[in-house]
């Protein structure tokens, strides 16, 4: 996906035993699609950045939703049971969707977890990559890349570093047959 291409629709099951769809969040300001997983040290380490950002911004219309695309025989610890205890663990304010045929990381092009693509509400991107500078130290970041983008859609701006470069394991791809 490009800088102002419209978000792809998907359809997955949640950890809390719904489907979901893009079609479902119509009335948000924002909307966040992050690829995500369990096991990889760079996504646990964003994981409570992640949290509070949806706590600190859903009442001024930001809805993240978290998506697993990892082939689970490659990686058991982000199978879809993992997904469902991990949610648990943290509190997941925001649905955990498992994307088991990894058809919708494949028309995003993401690559890596975790990776964000943040759209406006006309579902246009405008921000792509990391959640901000500093993965293992938060008392050190110095650029919020991703609540910068936030605040600047919420607000009506441009997003002033609209791509950065995603940091974190690559996604666990399916042998191909």
């Amino acid at each position: 996906m490009n800088l102002g291409d419209k978000a792809i629709s998907y359809d997955l099951p949640g950890v809390d035993g719904n489907q979901h769809d893009l079609s479902g969040l119509a009335d948000k300001k924002a909307v966040a699609v992050v690829f995500n997983c369990n096991h990889c040290p760079f996504a646990q380490a964003w994981e409570g950045r992640l949290i509070q950002a949806q706590h600190d911004y859903a009442d001024q219309g930001l809805a993240m939703v978290v998506i697993s695309s990892n082939d689970a025989n490659a990686m058991p610890l982000d199978s879809f049971e993992r997904m469902k205890k991990r949610a648990e663990l943290k509190g997941y304010p925001f649905p955990y969707l498992y994307d088991e045929s990894q058809d919708v990381a494949r028309a995003y092009g993401a690559e890596r977890t975790p990776e964000i693509f943040l759209f406006d509400q006309d579902r246009r991107m405008r921000y792509h990559g990391a959640f901000d500078d500093n993965y293992e130290r938060p008392e050190d970041v110095e650029v919020s890349f991703f609540r910068d983008a936030v605040e600047s859609i919420l607000s009506g701006r441009e997003v002033s570093l609209a791509e950065t470069k995603p940091i974190g394991c690559i996604i666990k791809w399916k042998p191909s047959s």
